[in-house]
C-alpha cells in the first residue's frame, strides 16, 4: 500500500502559535528602532555647532552598542542603541555621552512589566505561581520574573516607603484630608491591629497620600504620631476639613495636632453602624431614611430628615437611633462646604476603594503578616492607584475655603466674600 494512515500530530505546546503578537511584536521592535535612531539624530543636532581640534564634527555615529532584549507588555522586544563617539573633549577632559531615554542602560523591564509585578501580587497571586502568570500574560520565555524578583522587589518597596515617608512636605497645602484605619484578615505582627490611612486633596484639586503607619485603629496616640509626623516634617497649616469615622482614637489626636480643622464623619461607616444595630429585614428601610439625610439639597430638609428618623425608630431601636444623634453636628458639617464638593468630603471612599485590592491579597496569605511586608503591600498600591486618581469637582472654589468665604448649603455668601 502507497496509501499513509499515519497522522502526524503537531508537538503539544502549552502557548499556541500567535501571529497577531508575533505582528505585533516585529511592529514594536521597528517602531522602538526608529525612535531610537531619531532621538540619537536629535541629540547629534543639538551638538552639531562643536568641532574637534582638526576642525571637523565633535560628534560622530560610531555604530551600535550590543543588541539586547527588553521584556514588554507583548513579551520580548530586541533593541540595538546607536553608539557615539566624541572625538574631543571639554575643558576638564570629560566626554560626551549619548544615553537614551527610551532605553535606557541596563534597563530589560518596561515600566509597565515592572508595575505589573505588585499589581499581581497585591491581586493574590502566590511567589510560586508567578512563572505561570506571567508567561501567560507576557509570553513562553518570561525569564527573569520568576518568584525570586518578588522577593527582591519586597526589599525595594519597603526602602522606597521609608524614603517616601520622610519626605519634605514644607510648603504643601491640603485643604481636606481623609482618614481611615483599614483592617486586614491576616494580623499583623507587633501586636498591630491595622494601617492608618490619611488621603489629601490640595489646594489644585489633586489627591494625594499623606501617611501610611501601622498602629491601633482606636488608639489616639498612634494617630498622634502619625499625624504629628506630617506637622513635623512641614505640613504647617491646618486641613480645612478632616472626614472619618467615629473611632475616637483619630479625633482626639486631629484636635491635639490641628485643633482649627473642622470635622466631618463618614455616611458610609455610620450608616453601616446604624443598620448593624437594627434587625436585617429593617436594613433597606432604614438606609432609604438616612440617605434622605445627606441627599437633602439644605441643611434645613437635612434636619427634617434627621428629626424623621429619629421618630420613626426611636422608640424600637434606641440604640441605634443614638448612634445617629450623637454625631448629628458633625454629619452635617458638608452643607458649609461648596456643594461641588459633596460628593468628596461625605465619605472616606478614597481609601475604601484603594484597600479593596489589598484585603483580597490579604485573604489569600494565611498565618502572620511581617510589618515590612504588609507596609510595602501597601504602599505600592496606594501609589499606583494614585495615578487614576481624579480631581475634584469645583477645583475653582477651592480658594474661596482657603480664604474663609463663607458657605451655606454649599452656596457662597457673597455678602461675606471680601
Amino acid at each position: 500500500m502507497t496509501k499513509n494512515t499515519v497522522i502526524d500530530f503537531v508537538k503539544p505546546s502549552d502557548f499556541s502559535p500567535d501571529p497577531l503578537t508575533d505582528l505585533l511584536r516585529a511592529g514594536a521592535q521597528e517602531l522602538l528602532a526608529t525612535a531610537v535612531r531619531a532621538e540619537v539624530s536629535e541629540f547629534m543636532k543639538g551638538h552639531a555647532h562643536l568641532l574637534d581640534d582638526d576642525g571637523r564634527q565633535r560628534l560622530v555615529r560610531h555604530g551600535f552598542l550590543p543588541e539586547r532584549e527588553v521584556m514588554t507588555g507583548i513579551g520580548k522586544v530586541a533593541v540595538q542603541v546607536p553608539r557615539v563617539r566624541d572625538r574631543g573633549a571639554n575643558a576638564d577632559g570629560a566626554k560626551i555621552r549619548f544615553s537614551s531615554s527610551l532605553v535606557p542602560p541596563y534597563l530589560r523591564k518596561a515600566k509597565s512589566v515592572e508595575e505589573l509585578l505588585p499589581w499581581l501580587y497585591l491581586k493574590g497571586i502566590s511567589t510560586g505561581d508567578f512563572s505561570e502568570a506571567l508567561a501567560s500574560l507576557v509570553g513562553p520565555d518570561a525569564d527573569g520574573l520568576s518568584a525570586s524578583t518578588i522577593t527582591r522587589l519586597k526589599l525595594t518597596w519597603w526602602d522606597e516607603y521609608e524614603a517616601w515617608r520622610k519626605r519634605d512636605l514644607t510648603g504643601k497645602r491640603y485643604v481636606y484630608i481623609w482618614a481611615d484605619g483599614v483592617y486586614f484578615n491576616p494580623r499583623l505582627d507587633d501586636d498591630r491591629q491595622c494601617m492608618l490611612v490619611i488621603i489629601g486633596a490640595d489646594e489644585y484639586g489633586d489627591k494625594d497620600v499623606l501617611g501610611i503607619m501601622d498602629g491601633f485603629r482606636e488608639n489616639a496616640d498612634s494617630w498622634r504620631d502619625l499625624l504629628g509626623s506630617l506637622k513635623k516634617r512641614g505640613l504647617a497649616i491646618a486641613p480645612d476639613l478632616a472626614c472619618g469615622d467615629g473611632a475616637m482614637g483619630f479625633w482626639t489626636a486631629l484636635r491635639d495636632v490641628y485643633p482649627t480643622t473642622k470635622e466631618q464623619r463618614c455616611w458610609v461607616h455610620k450608616m453601616a453602624n446604624i443598620t448593624g444595630a437594627m434587625p436585617k429585614p429593617m436594613h433597606e428601610k432604614a438606609k432609604a431614611g438616612l440617605q434622605d439625610i445627606w441627599m437633602a439639597e439644605t441643611k434645613k430638609e437635612a434636619n427634617a430628615a434627621f428629626d424623621l428618623f429619629i421618630e420613626t425608630y426611636g422608640v424600637k431601636y434606641e440604640r441605634a437611633v443614638k448612634k445617629l444623634t450623637k454625631d448629628r453636628d458633625v454629619l452635617l458639617m458638608f452643607y458649609d462646604f461648596p456643594a461641588e464638593h459633596w460628593k468628596h468630603i461625605r465619605t472616606t471612599n478614597p481609601i475604601e476603594s484603594v484597600f479593596a485590592t489589598v484585603r483580597n491579597r490579604t485573604r489569600k496569605t494565611t498565618g502572620c503578616l511581617s510589618r515590612n511586608t504588609a507596609m510595602s503591600m501597601v504602599f505600592k498600591l496606594m501609589m499606583s492607584a494614585k495615578k487614576k486618581w481624579r480631581k475634584l469637582s469645583g477645583t475653582n472654589r477651592l480658594p474661596e475655603v482657603i480664604q474663609g468665604v463663607e458657605f451655606k448649603d454649599g452656596i457662597k455668601q457673597l455678602q461675606n466674600a471680601a
